[in-house]
C-alpha cells in the first residue's frame, strides 16, 4: 500500500471515531452502543454528508484492514491459555458448532425463501454466519453476490451482539462454554470480540466457534444450498 495523505486522513479518522465510539461504550455500557456499531453508523454519516466516495475512504480502511489477520492470530493466545477447558469439553463444544452452523445457514434460508427473494440473493444469504471473507468466498462458489454476502454478515454480527446476550440471559446461559459457543458460532468476529466483555474462557471458546464454524460452514454451504434449493 503506498503512502498517501487521503489514506492517512481517513486511517486516523477511523481510529479516532473508534476510540470515541469506545469512550461512550465504557461510560454507559449499553449494548446499542457497541463501538464497532456506532462507529461504523458515524463513518457512514461522514462519507454521505461529505459525499465521498467509498473508494476513496478505503485507500486508508485497507490500512485498518491489514491489521485484521494479527487480530485473528492474537485469538490464539486465549485460546492456548484455556486448553484444558477445550479438552475436557471437546464432545459438548463440537455439539454446539455443529448445531450453530447448521441453524445458522437453515434460517437464513428458509427465511429469505418465505419472503420469496431470488435464488441469487437466498444464496448470498446462505453463509451469512461465517466470517466475512469465508462468507465471500462461498457465496460466490455456490452463485450468490459475494460483497452483498459480506453486507449480509456484518448484520448477522450486529444482530448477534445487540440480542445474543439478552438471549442468552432470558435462555439461562451463564457458562463461559455456552456463551463463547453462542456468539462465535453466530456472530463470528464481533460475537467473540463480545465474548472478551465475559472473560477469558468465553473468549477462547468464541474464537474456536468462530474458526471451526467457518471451516465446516464452507464445507457444508453447498451441500445447503442443493437441499433447500
Amino acid at each position: 500500500m503506498e503512502f498517501s495523505p487521503i489514506a492517512a486522513l481517513f486511517a486516523a479518522l477511523t481510529v479516532v471515531v473508534y476510540v470515541i465510539a469506545n469512550f461512550f461504550y465504557l461510560r454507559f455500557r449499553k449494548t446499542p452502543l457497541n463501538p464497532v456499531l456506532t462507529a461504523t453508523v458515524a463513518l457512514v454519516l461522514v462519507l454521505v454528508v461529505f459525499d465521498v466516495p467509498y473508494e476513496t475512504y478505503m485507500t486508508g480502511g485497507d490500512w485498518i484492514a491489514t491489521l485484521l489477520g494479527p487480530a485473528v492470530v492474537a485469538l490464539a493466545v486465549p485460546l492456548y491459555k484455556h486448553r484444558k477447558l477445550l479438552q475436557d469439553n471437546l464432545m459438548p463444544i463440537a455439539v454446539g458448532i455443529v448445531a450453530g452452523v447448521v441453524v445458522g445457514l437453515v434460517s437464513g434460508t428458509l427465511f429469505t425463501r418465505w419472503l420469496g427473494f431470488s435464488e441469487e440473493l437466498i444464496y448470498t444469504v446462505l453463509p451469512k454466519s461465517l466470517t466475512t471473507p469465508v462468507a465471500m468466498q462461498v457465496a460466490t462458489t455456490i452463485g450468490g453476490i459475494p460483497s452483498l454476502a459480506a453486507v449480509f454478515v456484518m448484520v448477522a454480527g450486529f444482530t448477534g451482539i445487540l440480542l445474543g446476550p439478552y438471549l442468552l440471559q432470558l435462555l439461562g446461559i451463564d457458562s463461559p462454554i455456552g456463551r463463547g459457543i453462542g456468539l462465535g458460532s453466530s456472530a463470528h468476529g464481533l460475537g467473540t470480540a463480545k465474548a472478551f466483555e465475559y472473560g477469558p474462557e468465553d473468549a477462547s471458546m468464541s474464537s474456536v466457534a468462530m474458526t471451526l464454524s467457518a471451516v465446516l460452514g464452507a464445507l457444508l454451504s453447498p451441500l445447503a444450498a442443493w437441499l433447500l434449493m
